[in-house]
């Protein structure tokens, strides 16, 4: 017999006689580490279309299920965040009135880092000096440069002003500039103007990358806070985004439509 049959065939008579000798031989002989592919830059190859696959889009803490939100589990470090306690009471507010104070209801853009986890693909596109994002949500995009240059001094945008750097395999980008009308998902949580985010696109596999952001906003919360999350390359055949446009049409027609949701 050969050795590695030989130890497995041990842990077996193990558990028949009550002990336990773990089977190492196959356990040494698993993959090696995951080689990054490579630009011609010499950088991760982050392009694909990908997408997230868990409910941060509706609540980004843990949350149990209700009307129109599926239950799931949160994807902030340490369960809770950290909210001043005007603004917890402010987001109590906002779940309380969602279906017509959510930003995403009427159809404006996003923000980040919501944007990410929408239930919706997003592509990623690298050329030399840039990164690339288009999300399929409204045809939303950011074109970011990796030169990590300095955020201008402009009004606020929607999206944020994105800069870039890479640090070793990791492509961090940091993100500030914001409006304060933007929450981070669908349960009210949300930031002010002063809201600037580190993010961290790391790719682990094939087919997954490592997503972690850091968000900073001393107006609403008590001190800075992380998110985490795998993104998952889409494996259909031929997969592209659609076209995604969205309409408000109740709240434009019949401000009243979310109200009565509200009372539901």
């Amino acid at each position: 017999m050969s050795r590695p049959h030989l130890l497995c065939a041990v842990v077996v008579l193990g558990v028949a006689a009550g002990t336990l000798v773990p089977c190492t031989a196959r356990a040494q002989a698993g993959p090696s580490a995951y080689q990054v592919p490579r630009t011609s830059e010499g950088r991760p190859d982050l392009q694909g279309i990908w997408q997230v696959l868990n409910t941060a889009a509706w609540n980004i803490e843990d949350h149990s299920a209700d009307l129109g939100i599926p239950a799931g589990q949160g994807v902030v470090e340490g369960g809770v965040l950290p909210y001043h306690p005007a603004a917890l009471v402010r987001r109590n507010e906002n779940f309380a009135k969602r279906a017509s104070l959510d930003p995403e209801a009427k159809c404006y853009l996003p923000g980040l880092p919501r944007v990410t986890y929408l239930p919706f693909p997003f592509q990623i596109v690298q050329v030399p000096g840039y990164v690339i994002f288009a999300y399929e949500y409204r045809n939303a995009t950011r074109i970011i440069s990796t030169d990590n240059g300095r955020h201008p001094t402009t009004p606020p945008f929607w999206m944020g002003d994105s800069r870039g750097r890479w640090e070793g395999d990791t492509l961090v980008i940091d993100v500030a500039s914001f409006t304060d009308q933007t929450w981070f998902d669908r349960a009210g949580n949300f930031h002010s103007d002063a809201l600037h985010i580190i993010e961290r696109y790391t790719r682990t596999g094939p087919d997954h990358l490592a997503y972690e952001v850091t968000v900073d906003d001393p107006k609403v919360f008590t001190r800075p806070w992380k998110m985490s999350m795998p993104i998952y390359r889409r494996q259909e055949k031929n997969v592209v985004l659609l076209e995604y446009q969205c309409h408000s049409y109740a709240f434009d027609k019949d401000p009243r439509y979310f109200s009565k949701l509200d009372e539901r």
